[in-house]
């Protein structure tokens, strides 16, 4: 069973994951608002070169090398996507989040890493499996994957619209009719949709859809850590933008590490 830790910089409280534990990494806190990905990687590992992106609720997920690319390209200060993947070690690679879930993922035998900013829509237009084939065309195997689902708002709390969940359902089953989906993933035993007492509304786990996305590349439950962390109901560590309607975020980052001779 991976267990969750929490950490402390100069008395600022933010989360690690047992599953990563040779990673430098942290699920942050509101505590550190709004100190920037390159300040965040000097708690985590000062010497690491520091990478975000400006997050647009889809599925590209880029390299550093395709970051540094499209801003010489196009000459902006972010790249416009919402997943990064490491290259080599020393690579500090982050998200922002505020109820959406934030995912580390690392790989046991390179050291690579990866962080994906994953809202219900990023989920629907499965970014996780997007970056984990991306990982795999760099010489990732699955079984050497571990992932860790950082704070994000919970199913019970969660209230979508049946189109959102029918969407977001889809992603797991595109063969079936609307109406099979909804059914069929709320037969499931753990299921990610929670029933709603409001007509034409449903509760969403995101993380439990992500995970199941997962559990159908291949990957065992045993490799993916899911945070019991609610950024709604923590308000005392979270900003929530469904409780607060304010756009602030906080961090979840990861540093790539040298194994294997890479």
């Amino acid at each position: 069973m991976h267990t969750w830790q929490w950490q402390e910089w100069q008395g600022l409280p933010y989360l690690t994951c047992s599953i990563l534990t040779p990673w430098s990494h942290g699920f942050f806190t509101q505590q550190f608002w709004p100190l920037p990905p390159h300040e965040l990687t000097r708690v985590l590992q000062p010497q690491a070169s520091t990478y975000r992106l400006k997050q647009v609720h889809g599925n590209i997920v880029l390299t550093p090398q395709e970051v540094d690319q499209y801003l010489t390209d196009f000459g902006d200060e972010l790249a416009l996507a919402d997943g990064l993947i490491t290259q080599k070690a020393q690579q500090a690679v982050w998200v922002a989040s505020a109820d959406c879930t934030p995912i580390l993922i690392a790989d046991a035998k390179t050291g690579k890493v990866a962080a994906l900013h994953a809202g219900w829509r990023g989920t629907a237009a499965r970014i996780v499996p997007q970056a984990i084939e991306k990982m795999l065309s760099h010489g990732t195997r699955l079984e050497d994957l571990r992932v860790a689902m950082g704070p994000a708002i919970a199913g019970e709390v969660y209230q979508v619209s049946l189109e959102v969940a029918i969407q977001i359902g889809s992603s797991i089953l595109p063969d079936h009719e609307p109406e099979e989906i909804v059914a069929t993933l709320q037969g499931l035993s753990d299921s990610p949709f929670l029933p709603d007492a409001e007509p034409g509304k449903i509760r969403l786990d995101v993380r439990r859809i992500n995970a199941l996305q997962l559990e159908e590349l291949g990957i065992n439950s045993t490799q993916i850590a899911v945070a019991p962390y609610c950024t709604y109901q923590c308000p005392e560590h979270f900003f929530s933008y469904r409780r607060q309607r304010e756009k602030k975020v906080q961090w979840s980052g990861i540093v790539s590490v040298e194994l294997d001779g890479n």
